[in-house]
């Protein structure tokens, strides 16, 4: 009887080997996560601070690491060990943060980290005797630029001006107290030296904060420019469009009318005014515009539609990944407007409260696929069975504009007492299209 070989077991890889290939797994689906949405500049620069700032605290740690050691020989070595753990362990968490993860924790983990390098400080003065007998000047007191980086990428300027004096002017201070023989005027010099250098780099710090706002407020600005242009484009070639229409159908049909009498009408005039009138209804429903608007314009424009109604009213805006891709033909922008424009408009005339403040808000979310408009109030709402059905203020300048634009979609909630919310969608043909093909 022979012997079987039992079949070859594929080995997992060794734990060491496993944990940083699922960790560099969780980094990167981080970073595809944080790229999905499109970043303002002012969050980019804060990104790149704390990367760099994370980085250049991480290594000077390193290389201080000896420094500390043979100042810190008479210290107890748990003392120690905190002491270095508080002042530099979260710099190496702020420059990985700074890669996976949005401003937000990035400006949240470089306050720790400038607080962190502030209580290090604190933590060397009861040993601050030992210490101080080694040669040089402590390492306490000689990276004070690092937390005062930290503070400027964390905290709003005039806070991290505050931090700047405090760290600055710790070591001078500490000095006169701890030793008799110390002037007024080494402390005086000391805390000039400091604050000078470390105030160089804060003002470049602050400086690029304020550059990349900038920076997201021109953004705005000329997307709400070139929405209000394409607009008043728009709205010119509407004008001329009606006006040959106008003169070269209606006026035509009226004066040939006008012509024939009352002693009864021709089939060529019957025919011309049904020509006119099926003219006229294709421009109600669709338009002639071709031109295109991009994501920045195509919110632009709607939100001067709204603020056009009531400047007051919020409009918030979520942007997609692919927004960039949007292309939204005027066509159909303008009849989203005036869709979102009669929502308000509704909104302002029958959903008061007596007593107290209704709030209004407009969501707007932007996607290559298309737009998605909420508009939602909190006031008196209403039934909509009890609607009467001459009424056309939701049923034909709403809902009739979304049904009758392509791709558009249009709903209406409400109920007395619990307020209305307004739901307006837009499909972009193209995207639909090319996703089914693919």
């Amino acid at each position: 009887m022979s012997a079987t070989t039992p079949a070859a077991v594929p080995r997992r890889p060794a734990l060491w080997l496993r944990r940083p290939r699922e960790l560099w797994s969780v980094a990167v689906s981080l970073v595809r996560m944080r790229n999905a949405t499109p970043e303002l500049a002012a969050d980019r620069v804060v990104r790149r601070f704390g990367l760099v700032i994370g980085l250049v605290g991480t290594i000077a740690a390193v290389l201080e690491l000896p420094e500390i050691i043979v100042q810190h020989r008479a210290v107890p070595l748990i003392w120690t060990t905190i002491t270095f753990a508080v002042a530099f362990g979260m710099l190496p968490v702020l420059a990985v943060v700074s890669l996976v993860a949005g401003a937000r924790l990035v400006r949240a983990v470089a306050g720790a980290a400038a607080l962190g390098y502030l209580a290090g400080m604190a933590l060397v003065m009861p040993y601050y005797y030992e210490i101080a007998e080694a040669p040089g000047l402590i390492w306490a007191h000689r990276l004070v630029m690092i937390g005062v980086l930290a503070a400027a990428v964390a905290w709003r300027s005039w806070l991290s001006v505050g931090y700047l004096v405090v760290t600055a002017a710790t070591p001078g201070v500490a000095l006169y107290v701890m030793f008799d023989d110390t002037t007024v005027l080494s402390v005086v010099e000391n805390i000039t030296r400091n604050a000078g250098l470390c105030l160089l780099f804060l003002w470049c710090v602050v400086h690029a904060r304020a550059a990349g706002a900038r920076v997201d407020r021109e953004s705005v600005v000329a997307g709400d420019r070139a929405a209000a242009v394409a607009g008043t484009v728009a709205r010119e070639r509407e004008r001329a469009r009606f006006a040959v229409l106008i003169h070269d159908a209606v006026l035509s049909t009226l004066l040939d009318a006008s012509r024939s009498g009352s002693t009864g009408t021709s089939a060529v005039l019957r025919q011309q005014a049904r020509r006119t009138l099926d003219q006229l209804d294709a421009t109600r429903l669709f338009g002639a515009d071709t031109g295109l608007l991009d994501a920045s314009s195509a919110v632009g424009f709607l939100r001067a539609a709204v603020h056009e109604v009531n400047a007051g009213i919020e409009f918030t805006v979520h942007r997609g990944g692919n927004d960039s891709e949007l292309r939204m033909p005027l066509s159909a922008a303008g009849p989203l407007a005036a869709a979102l424009a009669e929502a308000v408009r509704n909104s302002l005339r029958h959903a008061g409260v007596p007593g107290r403040r209704v709030r209004r808000e407009v969501t707007a979310t932007v996607g290559a696929g298309g737009l998605l408009l909420v508009f939602q109030d909190d006031g008196a709402g209403f039934d909509r069975s009890a609607v009467p059905a001459d009424r056309l203020g939701i049923s034909a300048s709403i809902l009739g504009r979304m049904r009758q634009l392509p791709g558009g979609a249009g709903f209406v909630e409400s109920e007395p007492g619990q307020g209305t919310t307004v739901t307006l969608m837009w499909a972009n043909a193209g995207s639909v299209d090319d996703d089914r093909e693919k």
